[in-house]
Parts: structure tokens; C-alpha cells; sequence
């Protein structure tokens, strides 16, 4: 009988050189309990003991997370490091997160669209490009004891479930117009033929105005910034495959009117060219 139980994602679309991350830390990624399933699309985890300071980058996701984190010196008991919470709106821009000595990090990213029907007195666009404490968003929630719940066990499964507890009671609220946002970025995310808001439109039978409502509300940016942060996405992964030249037929297999108009949106997110990426990356 095969097994049908759910996996979580192994990509690394969105990490800027992940095989040099993935050398420095452990990351892991974990399937949320069934009922957070519609709403979430992964827990993660990451852990490192560096002998020396690393920057990550990250080209975000479109997605809110709710993370989890510990800070210390190597060798220092876990009660002497530094702990907090917080809530990680979409990242406009590229991610860097400077990472010394020893951490832990556990997480939760939410799909698209996802995260309103746990918080859903504000709009999801009111934490854009923020990190709030996560006391400022779930101010009755005890964040002394999730802290503590979440980053002490050494079992990484103990983790993915103090994680499961909290959410699960946080809710979530029913929200029929956050499965439509939802659905709206799956099809975003996997069909290339939706390139404009026009298309999307025309897709989910709503004008374009409606949508700039819906996701400003249930996704917190637009669904223009959607469609090309999935583009980059795509690019970014593409420029670290080897042998990868033509990129001219890349960027109209995108979408984008020419070679140009890929070369100028990727530096800008990324901060190197396509082509200086691949080659930073294929470097042994």
C-alpha cells in the first residue's frame, strides 16, 4: 500500500545560495498537524553552532511567519541565551539575517493568504515588511510559556508540536475570502500562463480592483509584487542550475517582454546579475 501521508516541501526556492546555507546549518521543514494543514505550508526549523559569523539571504515568499528564536554564545547553557517571538510580514526586499555562535530557530510560514484567519482583526498589509513582537499581535497569549514550550525540547518532533499547540489555539477563524486569496496565489504559483493581473483577473472573474482589495487585506501585497516575487523565484533557481545560458529564452518563458527587464527585476531583488549568481554559485 503506498504511502499517502503528506510531505513537506524540499525545494529551496527563495534561499540565495542554499547550498552554502545548508553546509553552515540544519534546516528542516515539518508537516503542520491536519487541521492547520489548509493555512499553513510548512513548520521549519533551523539549529548551527558556527565558528564564525554567516549572513543568510533570503528572497522572501509572499507569506507571513510566526517565528521562534534562540541566541547564544558556543558552549552556553540554552538558559543563558537570548529568546523571542515574533510575527515576520512579507519581506519586501532581500532577507539578511546575520547568524554567530550558536541558535535555534523554529518557525511556521504560512501559505499566502493564510495567516488573516489567526489575526483576524487586522489586515494583512498592516505587518508588510515588518517584525513585531509577537505579544503585539497575540497580546493575551502567555509568550513566556511558548518560548519556552517551543525552543527547549531537544526533539525536533516535541517542537513541530508546541508549535501545532499554539496556533491550534489561536483558532483559526473561518474566512471564506482567505481560501479564495489562497487559491488565487496557488494559481499564481503554479500556472505560467497568469503573467498580468489582467489574466488573474479574468481568471477568478473579479476586477482588478477587487483583487488589489483582496490581497491587501489577505495577502499584503498586491498581485502584481505576487506574480513577479514568483518570477524571481523561478530565476533564482533556474541561475543555479548548471549549465543555464540562455537567458534570453528564460525571461520570456517568464513572462517578461525581454532579457532586460529579467536582468534589471533580479539584480534589484537579488543584488547581482543572473549571470554573476551563476557564477558565484558554481563555484566549488
Amino acid at each position: 500500500m503506498p504511502d499517502s501521508a503528506p510531505r513537506p516541501r524540499r525545494d529551496t526556492r527563495g534561499i540565495v545560495d542554499p547550498a552554502e546555507l545548508l553546509s553552515r546549518v540544519r534546516f528542516r521543514r515539518h508537516v503542520p498537524a491536519p487541521e492547520l494543514r489548509p493555512y499553513l505550508e510548512h513548520c521549519w526549523l533551523m539549529d548551527w553552532e558556527l565558528p564564525e559569523p554567516y549572513a543568510s539571504h533570503l528572497v522572501p515568499h509572499p507569506s507571513v511567519n510566526i517565528v521562534f528564536q534562540r541566541y547564544g554564545a558556543l558552549g552556553a547553557p540554552a538558559a543563558a541565551a537570548s529568546a523571542s517571538a515574533e510575527v515576520s510580514g512579507v519581506g519586501l526586499g532581500l532577507f539578511t539575517q546575520k547568524l554567530t555562535d550558536a541558535g535555534r530557530v523554529c518557525g511556521v510560514q504560512f501559505r499566502p493568504g493564510g495567516f488573516r484567519p489567526f489575526a483576524p482583526a487586522w489586515p494583512v498589509s498592516d505587518w508588510t515588511g515588518r517584525r513585531v513582537p509577537l505579544a503585539e499581535v497575540f497580546p493575551d497569549e502567555e509568550t513566556d510559556d511558548s518560548l519556552a514550550a517551543v525552543l527547549s525540547p531537544d526533539d525536533e518532533h516535541a517542537r513541530v508540536a508546541a508549535l501545532d499547540a499554539f496556533l491550534l489555539a489561536l483558532g483559526p477563524v473561518p474566512d471564506p475570502a482567505a481560501e479564495q486569496a489562497m487559491e488565487l496565489v496557488d494559481l499564481i504559483r503554479s500556472d505560467r500562463t497568469v503573467r498580468k493581473v489582467s489574466g488573474l483577473a479574468a481568471a477568478s472573474g473579479l476586477s482588478a480592483r477587487s483583487l488589489q482589495r483582496l490581497f491587501a487585506g489577505h495577502v499584503g501585497v498586491g498581485p502584481k509584487w505576487v506574480i513577479l516575487r514568483y518570477r524571481i523565484h523561478e530565476a533564482l533557481e533556474r541561475a543555479e542550475a548548471a549549465g543555464v545560458t540562455d537567458w534570453a529564452g528564460l525571461a520570456a518563458e517568464l513572462g517578461y517582454s525581454d532579457q532586460a527587464h529579467l536582468v534589471r527585476d533580479f539584480t534589484a531583488t537579488v543584488g547581482v546579475p543572473p549571470t554573476a549568481y551563476a557564477r558565484a554559485v558554481s563555484v566549488p
